[in-house]
């Protein structure tokens, strides 16, 4: 991050039309932040605890929830002290290392759900290889190629922008350090750093809505041509919970970064990303779990576990 830069610091604007709720807005944050928090922690400890959870399903979910967890601690912290502190300065550093790791997480966040897709395909379409295609070494490595490939492209975007000269105004008209508002402060020429910025979002949303859409497709053809309702209806219960947390997923990251001139409508990217960051997280333990009676089964038999341990 050599750059020469005369900014050592950013200020973050947060939300001052409702400056005079801060405390309010702390609180409502705060409860949100540990309930997400608490149940994707408990979806991992029940995962890792639980026998009848030893699948690849639950072991890609509870990676997921790892970085839910990851996701929401790199940016709300900050945004807590804001409305109770009013602590809106962050040093340089700091800004591109939280920018980093919001960035890495979501895009590595979007790939596994593009594995959990092909997980879910596999398991209904080729049933009697799915144990075999999907063993845990095969698991293990598709989650280490999805961050080995986010970690390669947003390393290369970060040290890029991090590199351009940040001379004049230091306020982040947002809550958190993102890569947009961060290039648009910047008094280099930035053409090339916003397209860059714009190929890579689009192609790691591309790549997994083609791998997921592909996935999806093949499943609908397999469903239909099952003969009992009721294994159609049992197919399709395991795939629901996870397009609803895909929609979730693309319909704020989609509306942030996949559009050339993201600078216009900076104010609608951070309700948008308020979305994506605190109500999002929230959500998909909830959404994963609710409909699935393994889970609850799980959760139940480690409830239990934990009374009788005390």
């Amino acid at each position: 991050m050599g750059n020469g830069t005369a900014v050592r610091e950013f200020t973050l604007e947060g939300f001052p039309a409702a400056q005079h709720l801060g405390k309010l807005l702390f609180s409502v944050h705060l409860l949100a932040y540990l309930a997400s928090m608490t149940s994707n922690v408990l979806i991992v400890s029940t995962v890792c605890i639980s026998a009848r959870l030893k699948t690849p399903m639950y072991f890609f979910l509870s990676i997921f929830s790892v970085f839910e967890c990851c996701f929401t601690t790199a940016v709300i912290p900050k945004l807590l002290a804001i409305f109770l502190l009013g602590k809106q300065t962050i040093s340089f550093v700091a800004c591109f290392v939280q920018a980093f790791v919001f960035v890495f997480i979501r895009a590595s966040g979007f790939l596994l759900i593009a594995v959990m897709s092909v997980d879910r395909c596999v398991a209904i379409c080729k049933p009697l290889h799915y144990a075999t295609i999907m063993n845990l070494r095969t698991c293990i490595l598709l989650v280490v190629a999805c961050l080995a490939v986010t970690f390669t492209l947003i390393t290369w975007v970060v040290v890029k922008v991090s590199r351009l000269s940040f001379c004049g105004p230091r306020v982040i008209p947002h809550f958190f350090c993102d890569l947009g508002p961060l290039i648009h402060l910047s008094c280099s020429d930035t053409r090339s750093t916003e397209a860059l910025t714009f190929g890579l979002a689009l192609i790691i949303l591309l790549s997994s809505f083609i791998i997921t859409i592909t996935a999806y497709s093949n499943i609908v053809v397999t469903i239909v041509h099952l003969l009992s309702a009721k294994e159609r209806q049992k197919a399709f219960s395991t795939c629901s919970s996870h397009l609803i947390v895909l929609s979730l997923m693309y319909s704020s990251c989609v509306f942030i970064y996949a559009k050339p001139k993201q600078m216009s409508r900076l104010e609608s990217n951070r309700e948008a990303a308020l979305v994506n960051t605190v109500v999002t997280p929230l959500l998909n333990p909830i959404i994963y779990t609710l409909r699935n009676k393994q889970v609850h089964q799980a959760l139940r038999e480690t409830l239990c576990r934990m009374k009788i341990s005390r």
